[in-house]
């Protein structure tokens, strides 16, 4: 599943993210990466565990909290600390599949990288190329947001970030270790989930909506892993 999940942030915590990383120590991406990443990685991360990224990364993961279609789409047990990267003059990401497993730094935390989310923070019109793009079974996407915007797919997935040939992108990008594995099950209770909700908005308190609520919730319980 590919998601779009719009208005993560509003224009002021855009700004606010934005003015803070203005000041952050931005060095060379390669840093975070495998001998197979830094064949094809060129550009700028602000360093793990930096203050401000630590800073804006909180404003990011308390967003997602009240954020209700990331919560049900990526059913989120473990969420890596947001990561910062900037790409421009012609810098890119060619194409990779994330690692399996996140080790947070200076801890013992692991993470299993269920699905991969990046959080843009620049307007589109702000720069050019730079577009996410995604291989799945049902093809190529290119992914391009407002700043604000998010979009979440699976961690699996072949992608690469195409080079940014005037302006900058910078980003938020992280990973979610799911209570759900599998994406196909995420999916399929993402999609009875938001059925409910439409549901209950027509015909609340309507017994056959409690009873798919039911269904939803024994599915999950069925599938999670907590």
């Amino acid at each position: 599943m590919l998601l779009q999940v719009p208005k993560v942030l509003t224009p002021e915590q855009v700004a606010q993210c934005r003015a803070a990383l203005a000041r952050a120590d931005w060095t060379d991406g390669r840093a975070t990466v495998g001998h197979l990443g830094e064949k094809v990685k060129r550009n700028r991360q602000v360093p793990e565990g930096h203050p401000i990224g630590r800073e804006v990364g909180d404003i990011i993961l308390a967003a997602l909290e009240r954020n209700a279609l990331f919560i049900s789409a990526a059913l989120p047990l473990k969420v890596c600390p947001p990561l910062f990267n900037c790409y421009e003059g012609g810098e890119t990401y060619g194409t990779h599949i994330d690692g399996s497993v996140y080790s947070v730094k200076g801890t013992m935390h692991r993470i299993r990288t269920d699905i991969s989310a990046t959080l843009f923070l620049t307007a589109p019109e702000d720069y050019d190329g730079g577009e996410l793009t995604v291989e799945d079974r049902y093809g190529v996407h290119k992914v391009k947001l407002p700043a604000g915007d998010m979009v979440l797919y699976p961690s699996s997935s072949l992608h690469h970030v195409t080079p940014v040939t005037r302006g900058a992108r910078i980003s938020s990008f992280f990973w979610i270790q799911s209570m759900v594995r599998e994406d196909d099950r995420r999916t399929m209770l993402l999609d009875l989930d938001t059925s409910i909700q439409q549901l209950n908005r027509l015909v609340p308190d309507e017994k056959s909506v409690i009873q798919l609520a039911g269904v939803y919730h024994n599915l999950l319980r069925l599938w999670s892993d907590t």
